[in-house]
């Protein structure tokens, strides 16, 4: 008997005349790893909620068809029972934490199931062990970061000890080194536990190896249902942008079961190297010079001068790296910080003895571990903070900021600050699109921000709009909308104002592949036009494609600063798929495109 059983599962979303869920006919295994994929909005959180009993006892809307959990209807099971067999980690964890405390959020489960006292206390230090919480097991949530709130709710839902795992976007906040852990974690669970994971993720580089199946979700309906060895090979073929790069280059070479990680991957490619040796004498030259070898070793790499790293024009940026683009620094400088110390209330050092230029039209993204102090340094430069030592000096748009050595302060609202009408050639966007969000309908939302700075609109509206593919929510509400679609309205609010310094904090957050090649596209256009973008992520494959410059801090503090290129490609773990693959066999590629130039395989 299944564990799971899906009879033409149809929903509709209140108000919603398009359903969220179209006909699904679905079987899922007790023990079972199932990767839920699909484009933003394809219906893969609605399914979730489905599973987890929350549709429609939570959304209201209109269901049809029937859910069965071992053999018996949803709809006929305790909500009770079902909260302690089946556990859902939401996307955005800020909707599932109430309570003031780790410890306080992690117990407030078990309390509901009335257990005592100490049972509650050891399955409480068990969990905030199993995920590393335990320094921060007497913190205020308010005070963690994104990463550590995410770790939080999965710790508050594995407490209560549920036999259905369902997670959606589990590691979209966390770091490589803290979401390869996570995702471990996780399998071990299925594994040594047995424990169902139902498991919704965008960065499949992360995580498609791990499943037992894959189950792809397009307008509502299942397009693909097989191994997770097959999907990249049916994917390539009908030109569906869903695809890891490690999977998508052997998918263009022809391989119809294709390597899903590194190490298979590097014996694919140790072998495609040896044959081109003994057919031609050599394999063909790497992309990086000995001298960039030698400069990027990471010991070496120090402060990063105000200097350019390009004379040629732009070139197409789906054939380049981002070394290679034309992303060149400017001599003005738009962001100064120099020795910039900031301490939070409570007394921890968030960033130390800080030393950043960033020139006019450069792309520099922000790399480190959860905790690292990268958003706290871009609410520094975003003037939401100011800090205890040192000088933050911004110069965009013909105006500047100097924060002098200002005392602490915040804005009282992040959305309020970032658009007071002399500020608008600085735009902010938080890790939280819920905060940009409070208008009864998309189209208001961007509208908002052209009267707030009285901008006329000449069309920009229904230019992002389309660019952003959000043309069919334009009427409705962002709080109906997916949290893919949510974080693409957040980023139009600001974009709308057209500003000079755009300061980002995980934009890729909820976004498919196709999704951040349009979003990275419309980035480098803004470069081009002399926009200066400073961006927090850890999505190594995006920052790697477009960035520039990449800066790695750590504890508070710039540990390397350089030229994407060289940095990256020598980092040991933060660094791209194909980055990995290619170290020591095909030195000096980091991405995807420099990959298939390499081995002349189409783009």
């Amino acid at each position: 008997m299944a564990l799971f059983k899906c009879q033409d599962l149809t929903y509709y979303y209140p108000d919603c005349p398009k359903p969220a869920l179209a006909g699904i006919n679905l079987q899922i295994a007790e023990g079972e790893f199932l990767l839920l994929i699909g484009g933003s909005g394809s219906g893969k959180s609605s399914l979730a909620r489905c599973l987890a009993g929350l549709i429609p006892n939570f959304y209201g809307g209109r269901f049809g068809g029937s859910v069965y959990y071992r053999g018996q209807r949803l709809a006929e099971i305790d909500q009770r029972c079902l909260a302690q067999e089946v556990g859902i980690v939401f996307q955005d964890p800020e909707k599932q934490l109430v309570m003031t405390s780790v410890e306080a959020e992690v117990a407030f489960g078990l309390e509901n199931l009335g257990l005592p006292q100490s049972e509650m206390r050891r399955r409480v230090a068990e969990v905030i062990s199993f995920l590393d919480l335990t320094e921060v097991r007497h913190e205020f949530t308010v005070n963690l970061s994104g990463g550590q709130k995410q770790k939080l709710a999965l710790a508050a839902v594995l407490a209560m000890q549920p036999r259905v795992l369902i997670l959606d976007e589990p590691t979209s906040q966390l770091d490589p080194v803290a979401a390869e852990e996570l995702l471990n974690l996780i399998k071990r669970l299925n594994e040594e536990l047995g424990l169902t994971i139902i498991l919704i993720e965008q960065r499949l580089e992360r995580c498609l190896h791990l499943a037992d199946r894959v189950l792809l979700l397009a307008n509502g309906q299942v397009a693909y249902d097989g191994r997770p060895a097959q999907f990249p090979h049916w994917a390539n073929s009908r030109g569906i942008a869903l695809i890891p790069p490690l999977s998508s280059f052997f998918a263009r070479a022809g391989l119809t079961a294709v390597p899903l990680t590194i190490k298979e991957g590097r014996q694919l490619l140790r072998a495609r190297l040896q044959r081109e040796e003994s057919l031609w004498g050599t394999s063909q030259p790497t992309l990086m010079s000995d001298k960039d070898k030698a400069s990027c070793d990471l010991s070496l790499v120090g402060r990063y001068s105000n200097r350019k790293t390009a004379d040629h024009p732009v070139g197409s940026l789906q054939a380049k790296g981002p070394a290679e683009m034309n992303l060149a620094l400017k001599d003005e400088v738009a962001v100064s910080l120099k020795k910039v110390w900031f301490t939070y209330p409570r007394g921890q050092e968030a960033l130390q003895d800080i030393n950043l230029q960033m020139g006019t039209g450069e792309f520099v993204a922000i790399l480190g571990a959860n905790g690292a102090g990268k958003t706290t340094l871009l609410k520094v430069v975003a003037g939401l903070l100011s800090p205890g030592r040192g000088q933050v000096e911004v110069r965009v748009g013909g105006k500047g900021r100097d924060s002098g050595r200002a005392g602490n302060r915040e804005a009282k609202s992040q959305r309020q600050h970032q658009r007071q009408p002399n500020n608008a050639a600085v735009a902010y966007l938080s890790q939280n699109p819920n905060d940009y969000l409070f208008h009864d309908t998309v189209e208001q939302e961007l509208r908002f921000t052209l009267n707030n700075f009285r901008l006329p609109d000449e069309g920009r509206i229904d230019e992002l709009l389309a660019t952003l593919h959000l043309e069919h929510c334009r009427l409705k509400n962002p709080r109906d909308l997916s949290s893919g679609e949510r974080q693409r309205v957040a980023l139009a609010s600001v974009l709308v104002a057209r500003p000079r310094l755009l300061l980002l904090d995980e934009p890729t957050r909820g976004m498919d592949y196709e999704l951040k090649k349009e979003l990275g596209l419309i980035l480098t256009n803004l470069v081009a036009q002399g926009v200066s973008v400073l961006l927090v992520t850890h999505d190594v494959e995006f920052a790697a494609l477009y960035a520039s410059r990449v800066i790695m801090m750590f504890a508070g503090q710039i540990i390397c600063d350089g030229p994407t290129q060289p940095l990256l490609a020598r980092s040991f773990f933060y660094s791209t798929q194909i980055g990995k693959m290619c170290r020591g066999l095909a030195d000096g590629i980091l991405t995807l495109p420099q990959a298939l130039a390499r081995f002349n395989l189409s783009e």
